[in-house]
């Protein structure tokens, strides 16, 4: 299914983002911050974001400030859970070793896009996991812990622990703007 909250016609070029060391690096620090907090997860009464019908999904890949206004440039992905997950896995992957998605979810995004979006000035944003002090010990998962769009733009900008490109996002678009953000946890 297409997206139709998102205009493409704001989209820039398809050309891949190149991976530093650096990202890489990252990234690693990530998995073992989640493999610690997997059991926090499990445990912690983890609910699936509520599909709407007036929302996408999709990773942040920019969140820029510009006229003291907030533009988010997303590139739209789909996310599958639980059984849905494992039968689009079943389907894409077709490996007869393996017959469900790993951890439970699994990720399509067959075409990279770069759409821009306008946020509203008093969108909700919700988060699972975000680096609070740049300490990794502090960086826990809390789920749906409510921030200002101020704070959402400080911590997008902050990479010292979890860097919040690495997430896909649940995203609510009401007339062409963001009026929701929802970090999807991904163990």
């Amino acid at each position: 299914m297409d997206s139709v909250l998102f205009d493409r016609s704001t989209r820039g070029s398809d050309e891949k983002m190149k991976k530093s060391a650096w990202s890489l690096g990252a990234m690693m620090l990530l998995v073992l911050i989640m493999m610690t907090t997997v059991g926090v997860a499990s445990s912690n009464n983890y609910e699936p974001v509520p599909k709407a019908s007036n929302q996408e999904t999709a990773y942040i890949n920019g969140l820029e400030l510009r006229d003291g206004k907030v533009y988010l440039t997303v590139d739209p992905i789909k996310w599958y859970e639980g059984e849905e997950a494992n039968q689009i896995f079943r389907e894409r992957e077709q490996d007869p070793e393996m017959t469900e998605a790993p951890d439970g979810y699994y990720i399509v995004n067959d075409t990279e896009e770069q759409i821009e979006l306008a946020v509203a000035d008093d969108a909700e944003v919700l988060l699972q996991l975000y680096d609070h002090t740049g300490r990794y010990e502090d960086a826990q998962i809390s789920w749906n812990q409510m921030v200002s769009l101020n704070k959402f733009t400080d911590i997008y900008h902050k990479d010292d622990i979890v860097d919040m490109k690495w997430f896909p996002f649940h995203i609510t678009v009401e007339d062409g703007v963001v009026v929701k953000i929802i970090q999807q946890y991904v163990p």
